[in-house]
């Protein structure tokens, strides 16, 4: 048997495993049964820690369909909270994950614990060329609207992510933001993996938040992100050809733990 714990990170939800004896056999097959909402546990992607040699801890991330993927912010801030809930780090951590070194600071307690998690530097000097993509740990397509609460995320979402021009990177997550005010925007976001709407996505609110600083010509900011699962605050620095300083801010909360067989 082994114990799982079920986190989500406004509402975007994950099985969080602790694989720190490597005793978790994984294939593709078993995570997707696993993260399957009517035959295993139901969740958006499946996390591990496991051991890291020169740092806090490592993270693996699984997207539902059982693929290893790169990074997920809401995921990141996530086992950064399971992480200190089990004792494996203080309320501030520095953790490896597919997309290098990341730091958490963590308040709260449980069952809510509020992390932020610092980001990669996001490149930005090809997104005057295509101002519709941004790599932020994972890959994103950005398009603003305006009717947003009435737009078929699904339908319009998959469009885009098996378009010819995502097709060499084997697709994309596709977000659809909507400007609320200077610093306050709306985020709907189709994620590849899952092959549907999430609640929220970090990395996708993180490319959003960015996208919308640049076309505002804002070098320095903090904007406030509203998903369909609760509210992020991503914070950045503009400069030359990258934003720095990425923050990704919110709850992570844990909801139940329990077990499975580990066939």
């Amino acid at each position: 048997m082994i114990e799982f714990f079920k986190y989500h990170g406004t509402g975007n939800d994950f099985i969080m495993i602790d694989n720190r004896s490597r005793d978790f056999k994984y294939g593709r097959d078993s995570i997707a049964y696993l993260c399957d909402r009517h035959r295993g546990i139901g969740a958006d992607g499946l996390i591990l820690l496991e051991d890291s040699d020169d740092y806090d801890f490592r993270m693996r991330y699984f997207n539902a369909d059982g693929q290893e993927a790169t990074m997920c912010g809401n995921g990141g801030r996530c086992i950064a909270a399971f992480a200190f809930r089990l004792g494996v780090t203080g309320r501030s951590a520095v953790f490896e994950a597919a997309d290098g070194l990341h730091r958490a600071i963590i308040t709260g307690s449980l069952p809510e614990f509020i992390v932020e998690l610092t980001m990669a530097d996001v490149d930005i000097s090809g997104f005057k060329n295509d101002p519709d993509f941004l790599f932020t740990g994972s890959p994103h397509h950005l398009s603003f609207v305006e009717d947003l609460d009435r737009l078929d995320v699904y339908r319009n979402g998959a469009k885009l992510r098996y378009s010819e021009k995502y097709k060499a990177i084997g697709g994309t997550n596709v977000n659809f933001i909507k400007k609320l005010d200077e610093n306050k925007i709306q985020v709907r976001t189709y994620e590849r993996g899952v092959e549907n709407e999430t609640l929220s996505c970090g990395t996708g609110v993180t490319a959003a938040a960015i996208a919308t600083a640049i076309r505002q010509k804002n070098k320095e900011t903090s904007v406030e992100v509203r998903t369909k699962g609760g509210n992020l605050a991503v914070s950045f620095q503009i400069k030359d050809n990258f934003a720095h300083r990425v923050k990704l801010t919110g709850p992570a909360r844990e909801v139940f733990r329990g077990t499975v067989e580990n066939d």
